[in-house]
């Protein structure tokens, strides 16, 4: 079986986010691992003026290796939002440590940066357990338990659900 194929002969993603993908640069066995190792220490050498600092873990420096540095600029009018432009580099979240570790203790795990969207400037962030969230002026966001399920959340315009503190 070819590796970017499913059991039902259908791609991985679904046909905006394989085309969002490719046109972007991305193609099945991606792996920048050098990229992301970079990411990685950076982001575990920062420490903020007030002695916040990044956790980095396993699901992000994986997302980092196969995603990392892309730039998707999806077309088509999106399913109930705009789809979103994307730039996936965990650097923008470089002087966030505080917020997403305030993000990961109310979640309970640990929470690293994935990307940007570039029009909202909304943070992408990664959990340790691999799910997707975003982080804007008018709250907390789920995008999907993993990345491939935040990308085709974010591509396809689908609407995410609000964090809640209840």
């Amino acid at each position: 079986m070819h590796p970017d194929r499913t059991k039902t002969g259908t791609t991985r993603f679904p046909v905006p986010v394989d085309a969002a993908l490719r046109d972007a640069g991305w193609q099945p066995g991606r792996w920048d691992i050098k990229q992301a190792e970079y990411w990685a220490d950076t982001l575990r050498g920062h420490t903020s003026p007030a002695g916040h600092r990044h956790t980095v873990f396993p699901a992000a420096v994986e997302a980092w290796a196969e995603f990392g540095g892309l730039t998707l600029t999806p077309t088509g009018p999106g399913r109930q939002i705009a789809p979103a432009t994307l730039h996936l580099d965990p650097l923008h979240g470089l002087h966030l440590a505080r917020t997403l570790g305030d993000l990961g203790r109310a979640l309970d795990t640990e929470v690293c940066p994935l990307g940007t969207e570039t029009d909202t400037q909304a943070l992408l962030a990664i959990d340790t357990h691999g799910r997707v969230y975003a982080l804007d002026h008018t709250g907390d966001w789920y995008l999907g338990p993993d990345i491939d399920h935040a990308l085709g959340a974010l591509v396809n315009g689908t609407e995410p659900a609000r964090l809640s503190t209840v």
